[in-house]
């Protein structure tokens, strides 16, 4: 159950191999600055050859700044007390700063360019392949600031921007909280709220708002001071909408986005009576926050670590024999971090090597059915990179949105499958559930993400915002997406949720329900094609890197995403989940 990480970099953060290998990268880095302050704009379609040797060497730094990025980001991951591993990620920032420099300054120097001699250029054999890629950089150096500025704000980001985002890290990986004789880390105490025995829920969530609440200023100023830098960023950009990043990130379009949550939100009534049986079958007069995830049934269903192991590889066989192959060989390899220890950072995540070629996986498991789950989905992860490796670097950079279709579509086999092979209705219940406690998840608490952060980008740029003032934003954004169906919120739920302190992607939320709903569209198809669905499907995740996702839903699902119609059959999906739960609930 612990991955291994030394057939990458031997030795841990102490790893004379990865000192080595940093310090080629600096070359490499070097050469790239070198050769892209020579670039000097093509002035007719012959001269390819210099644009051709720059691709070739950001495709390799990109590469080589990936494998140490995320080598980095396991050791953090496995031990939060291990400082040196701070000090390689400090040494990363910045050396991704350096590269966003020389990228940028490439990039202004392609909107230079003709733009009839730079189409004419894409579409030679040499960088046909990479024509969606560089018109992308290509049209997003149009709205960026002349270079001199922008170069100056990705160094002030090494320490400003990004230095409160490991300030975050550093402060959340001191956290502890005493429960029952024991001293937990946060990511412990939260798995707790699970807990089928509602006292102890009850006690580990007080404990938890005590924490978050007296670390609360100090968690307002890592938050308030990462949104001012962003703002900022924007105003001097001329950006005046704070979507405009991260939709340009997912590359898709606000129509999308609005479709998408305008539809979630005609379907919400049916959630709300979810919750209110939920609260009825716990005795309850209305379920607080931390009863949301608790277990309505006592199914005593769990699985060892090896038999997860192989219930997934088993259903991935059923629909694709080459995605079985790839877990297989996951676990035999030891990618996977699973161990249940304290000392590890909380939550799951799935890192990509491109150099190796090779993925890790990081969660913590115990067995129970939604550990499975979790598995499946970081597999899911895992096998999208993987059928990406012979690709173009620039073309394997597929944003988070479409990140989380392959990862959904691969929970949604193992959770079906769990379904379908339950031993009796009471067992059929707990797995149900799990289902839509995820489905909750997605339309719900997702939802009230997303309209905390929006809200509070909105005020913060009237100034700072209170410890105070971001609790009733939170409180008043759950409240709204979980339709007032809820007797006790979690004010402090933007200081203890990772994703609002994450510097890499901006609005790391709405991308979730988009890939979870998205992989519902595929998921649908799977199960009419059966087998069959497999070279269609690889198809799909090979282009998500180089395409935006309204034409690759148009060419792999013959869709619109733009029109609700595509999200009303996906909620669809999702809502035979919830019928059937609540049928063989009123059964019991």
């Amino acid at each position: 159950m612990k991955w291994d990480l030394d057939t990458l970099f031997s030795g841990g953060s102490d790893s004379q191999s990865l000192h080595k290998y940093v310090e080629q990268t600096e070359e490499e880095l070097a050469n790239l600055e070198s050769l892209v302050e020579l670039y000097t704009p093509p002035k007719n379609t012959e001269q390819t050859g210099p644009l051709l040797e720059v691709v070739a060497h950001i495709q390799e730094v990109m590469k080589r700044l990936s494998e140490f990025g995320a080598f980095v980001s396991c050791l953090s991951a496995q031990n939060v007390e291990d400082k040196k591993a701070g000090q390689w990620q400090s040494k990363r920032t910045e050396m991704g700063a350096r590269f966003d420099n020389a990228l940028t300054a490439f990039d202004q120097k392609l909107v230079q360019v003709d733009e009839s001699i730079f189409k004419t250029m894409i579409q030679q054999p040499e960088l046909k392949e990479l024509s969606f890629v560089l018109n992308e950089k290509r049209e997003h150096a149009k709205d960026l600031l002349e270079l001199r500025q922008e170069s100056l704000i990705n160094d002030l980001s090494v320490d400003g921007y990004h230095g409160w985002g490991q300030m975050y890290d550093a402060l959340v990986g001191k956290m502890t909280i005493e429960y029952d004789g024991e001293e937990l880390s946060v990511g412990q105490a939260a798995n707790k709220l699970s807990a089928s025995d509602r006292e102890v829920r009850t006690e580990v969530f007080q404990k938890l708002q005590s924490a978050w609440d007296q670390q609360s200023d100090l968690f307002s100023e890592t938050l308030n001071h990462l949104s001012g830098f962003r703002l900022q960023m924007y105003k001097r950009r001329g950006w005046n909408h704070v979507l405009k990043e991260p939709l340009d990130y997912n590359r898709m379009t606000e129509t999308t986005l609005n479709s998408m949550w305008e539809t979630i939100t005609d379907y919400k009534s049916k959630y709300k009576n979810y919750l209110n049986k939920k609260a009825e079958m716990l005795e309850l007069e209305k379920l607080s926050f931390y009863d949301v995830e608790a277990p309505v049934g006592e199914s005593g269903q769990t699985m060892s670590y090896q038999e997860g192991a192989e219930f997934i590889v088993e259903q991935f066989r059923k629909f694709s024999p080459k995605m079985a192959e790839f877990a297989e060989m996951a676990f035999k390899k030891q990618w996977i971090e699973a161990e249940d220890r304290s000392g590890k950072r909380p939550g799951g995540f799935c890192t990509s090597f491109p150099d190796s070629e090779e993925t890790r996986i990081f969660m913590t498991y115990s067995g129970t059915p939604s550990n499975v789950a979790t598995l499946a989905h970081e597999l899911g992860h895992a096998y999208h990179q993987h059928v990406m490796n012979d690709m173009e670097v620039m073309n394997q950079g597929y944003a988070m949105n479409v990140a989380e279709t392959a990862s959904t579509f691969a929970e949604m086999i193992v959770a079906d499958a769990a379904v379908k092979e339950a031993k009796n209705d009471e067992e059929k219940l707990t797995l149900l559930e799990d289902k839509v406690q995820r489905s909750v998840a997605f339309f719900m608490n997702i939802h009230a993400r997303f309209l905390f952060e929006t809200r509070f980008y909105e005020e913060r740029k009237s100034g700072t915002v209170s410890a105070e003032r971001l609790k009733q934003l939170m409180t008043d954004a759950q409240r709204e997406a979980y339709m007032d169906s809820l007797d006790e919120y979690d004010p402090t739920f933007w200081a203890s949720k990772l994703h609002f302190h994450i510097t890499d992607v901006p609005f790391y939320n709405f991308p979730y329900t988009f890939g979870y709903l998205f992989s519902m569209g595929i998921y649908a198809r799977a199960l009419e094609a059966g087998e069959s669905f497999e070279d269609k499907y690889i198809a799909l995740l090979r282009d998500t890197g180089r395409m935006n996702v309204e034409d690759l839903a148009k060419k792999h699902l013959e869709v619109d995403i733009e029109q609700k119609e595509f999200w009303q059959n996906a909620l669809e999906l999702c809502v035979a989940d919830l019928e059937e739960f609540m049928e063989v609930a009123e059964k019991l």
